[in-house]
């Protein structure tokens, strides 16, 4: 008798070793690829931010620093003589304030009027609405090269050429600001306004009250893209402006790059302050902006 149970406890004990094993060796993998899984995209961040870091060493770097050659990675004597200079050979704050405008003014009425049309579109049902947003989809596929001329001639007839307005007026809307707001809002069960249109609320505050708080992700998302869109303009303020007091920052920082010279130290310096406002923002909205991304992203 105690030699059958002797028996039976050994098999048990074998058997249990026996599942054991993959079970261990299981584990052992996920821990192995998560560990390569980090060191891949921390590889990835690193050569990622590498030349963003290098830009703001060299912006405190001299002339003859950055022109030195194995190159340092660290300025010896760090600067900021560079940041003075950029203001004393250009009006650069002047070119600030027209990106300032050339991109805030287009960007606040791009969302707005993104997030107006992806509600009607989502959420209205009337004459002729898809065959619409299908047209207004249709428009993402032409390049915006093509056109420049047309904007051009039609800027010229209205008197808009030079002008604050010329540059503006081209990009107070976006058809992919419009789909990926429409998608967004799909996922707004219909029932909760219907329930506020129950209870009496108008459409105005149906949209203001309930359907913009609820897609804060995406409406981040879209100021991050337009406004970093308009801030980095350069054909177009190329094209449109010829007088030097409506220059754009994109514009002023080629002055500093001639045909046989070019000051380095100056351009790294202005090109940090020009990247400044879109990396505050991007602090300020990073939140939404992943969670926006990631949303859009799974609900197609």
């Amino acid at each position: 008798m105690s030699a059958n149970v002797n028996s039976s406890t050994l098999d048990s004990a074998l058997r249990n070793q026996k599942n054991q094993g993959p079970a261990k060796a299981s584990k052992w993998g996920k821990i192995i690829g998560k560990v390569l899984a980090y060191i891949v995209v921390t590889l990835g961040a690193i050569m990622m931010a590498l030349p963003f870091v290098w830009l703001i060493l060299s912006s405190f770097k001299t002339l003859e620093e950055i022109s030195l050659f194995p190159p340092t990675f660290f300025p010896k004597n760090p600067t900021l003589s560079n940041f003075r200079e950029v203001f004393e050979r250009i009006p650069f704050a002047r070119y600030y304030m027209n990106s300032i405008i050339t991109s805030v003014i287009p960007t606040v009425v791009t969302v707005i009027t993104c997030s107006m049309a992806g509600f009607g579109f989502a959420k209205y049902k009337f004459a002729g609405r898809d065959v619409l947003f299908w047209v207004i989809l249709a428009t993402m596929m032409v390049p915006f090269p093509a056109t420049i001329v047309p904007l051009y001639v039609m800027m010229a007839k209205a008197g808009l050429v030079n002008t604050y307005a010329g540059l503006i007026i081209v990009g107070l809307s976006s058809a992919s600001g419009i789909f990926m707001m429409r998608q967004f809002m799909m996922t707004i069960p219909d029932e909760l306004l219907d329930a506020a249109r129950i209870d009496g609320a108008s459409e105005f505050r149906i949209f203001n009250q309930i359907v913009i708080p609820l897609v804060k992700p995406a409406l981040a998302t879209q100021t991050l893209f337009t406004f970093t869109g308009h801030w980095g303009a350069y054909i177009w303020p190329l094209i449109c402006v010829n007088s030097d007091k409506l220059r754009t920052l994109p514009l002023a920082i080629p002055y500093f790059s001639g045909q046989y010279f070019s000051y380095q130290n100056l351009i790294n310096a202005a090109s940090l302050m020009a990247i400044a406002p879109v990396l505050i923002l991007f602090l300020f909205t990073q939140r939404y902006f992943v969670e926006g991304i990631t949303i859009t992203g799974m609900k197609g």
